[in-house]
């Protein structure tokens, strides 16, 4: 009965151990797992390194690229100011220039009123002076039919003939004023042309400016929203690297536990 029992016993320990063996080999392979997984991560570890590193390069450059950015936007922020100032300055040139277009255009006015009356007054000569050729005719005619009026004739004709040539260089005086006048008038009608002509420039120049300004202002923008980008990227990256590196500390204290148990395991 002592032999059986111990056999009884001897098969339940046997029994046992083959469930303690089949439990070591069960943990034997979950180790061997989790060492493949080990590996792996470790693996993954030295590629996540590479790409640290790689990543940390891309962030040099990237830093780089932001500072030249940055500079650059510094440099367009003080020349749109520039663009500013000289819009100012070529508003302000073209108000003094439509002044000055105003003013000609009022004086041109002014010289056409004057030609016009020196024309009226040129008609009004020319008909006295018909008015006076008509005179001398009369008078001459008078002379013929009256030679002893002679005297008193010849000194009405003198008095006429000095009119009449007075009255010529009146006529002579208001041709030439009003020749002086219609080249003073064309020399405006000219300037003025060149007023517009550089009134019509400056508004070319300044819709040019105001382009230039809308384009460096969309650039701008562009270069910000690519900046906020490139920085929503990075932090990404860094809570990426942060949430690998958490991971492998979780599987490390995994493995320091496993291999504790599999040490008091064996030692059982």
């Amino acid at each position: 009965s002592t032999i059986q029992k111990q056999r009884r016993e001897l098969h339940l320990l046997i029994a046992e151990l083959k469930d303690r063996d089949k439990e070591l080999n069960d943990m034997v392979a979950v180790h061997q797992r989790q060492l493949l997984a080990w590996e792996d991560d470790r693996q993954k570890i030295l590629t996540l390194a590479e790409r640290c590193n790689l990543l940390n390069s891309e962030l040099n450059k990237r830093n780089e690229i932001i500072k030249s950015l940055t500079k650059r936007l510094k440099f367009l922020e003080s020349q749109q100011n520039d663009s500013k100032i000289t819009f100012e300055n070529t508003q302000q040139k073209f108000k003094e220039l439509s002044q000055k277009v105003t003013d000609a255009t009022v004086h041109c006015q002014a010289l056409e009123e004057k030609n016009q009356s020196l024309h009226c007054s040129v008609l009004e000569l020319s008909a006295k002076t018909g008015q006076l050729q008509a005179r001398e005719q009369e008078l001459l005619t008078m002379l013929k039919l009256k030679d002893e009026a002679i005297l008193e004739t010849t000194d009405h004709i003198t008095e006429f003939t000095s009119k009449f040539k007075k009255l010529e260089n009146a006529l002579r005086a208001a041709k030439m004023e009003e020749f002086s006048l219609n080249k003073e008038k064309k020399d405006l009608q000219l300037r003025l042309k060149e007023l517009i002509l550089e009134t019509n420039k400056l508004k070319d120049d300044l819709c040019e400016k105001v382009k230039e300004n809308n384009k460096q202002q969309e650039e701008i923008t562009h270069l910000k929203q690519e900046n906020g980008c490139l920085r929503n990227e990075l932090t990404l990256t860094v809570e990426k690297a942060k949430r690998k590196d958490q991971l492998l500390q979780f599987a490390k204290s995994k493995q320091a536990r496993t291999d504790t148990e599999l040490s008091s395991l064996r030692q059982v």
